[in-house]
């Protein structure tokens, strides 16, 4: 049995070659060959995103707001809470997440919890990803809202009560990772 703390631990092999491949603001693409216990070598493909933030928010009558956005590697208009890249240098999560949901929703929030922390693919990708929850929400001041730009311009936003949220997901019909996470984190949170 294990241990009831039982965690991940920060243990790594040694890595004798890495060669980038392809670098951009967004992403990279290196190629490190990782040395196991015996010695074997192994060539392993790492894409590095520069990681991302996730925003639960929830209104006064307990519905998640989701936004709808077309996905391109997937080829589907997916339902999502509020979520971005890490992509403004020194920006925290938080502020990430702030500006995220002003952006993505017209929506402020007064209060935060940082919900829970994610490694989006570890078996080829070192990105991480952080929830928060947001709740005593308003608007976005009309004159204050950012201008929706590719894929962000036709987003919709949804607002479905929490439970048929939950509900949604069990039956496959919300399907991005992150939303998934968020949504069944709280919903435990909520029982215990």
């Amino acid at each position: 049995m294990a241990d009831p703390e039982v965690a991940d631990t920060d243990e790594s092999w040694s890595v004798s070659d890495s060669v980038e491949k392809f670098a951009s603001p967004y992403v990279s693409l290196r190629i490190d060959t990782i040395v196991d216990p015996a010695g074997d070598e192994h060539a392993r493909a790492v894409v590095q995103p520069n990681g991302a933030i996730g925003v639960l928010a929830l209104d006064d009558d307990d519905r998640l707001l989701l936004v709808q956005q077309y996905r391109h590697p997937v080829g589907k208009f997916l339902l999502e809470i509020p979520a971005g890249t890490l992509d403004v240098a020194g920006e925290k999560p938080l502020d990430a997440a702030v500006r995220e949901l002003a952006e993505e929703a017209d929506i402020v929030a007064e209060r935060w919890e940082s919900v829970l922390h994610l490694l989006a693919t570890p078996g080829y990708s070192s990105e991480g990803w952080q929830v928060f929850s947001a709740s005593g929400l308003s608007a976005v001041p009309e004159a204050d809202r950012t201008d929706r730009e590719a894929e962000e311009a036709a987003m919709v936003q949804w607002w479905l009560p929490f439970d048929q949220a939950v509900d949604a997901v069990l039956a496959g019909r919300i399907t991005d990772s992150m939303t998934v996470a968020a949504i069944l984190a709280v919903q435990v949170q909520r029982t215990r």
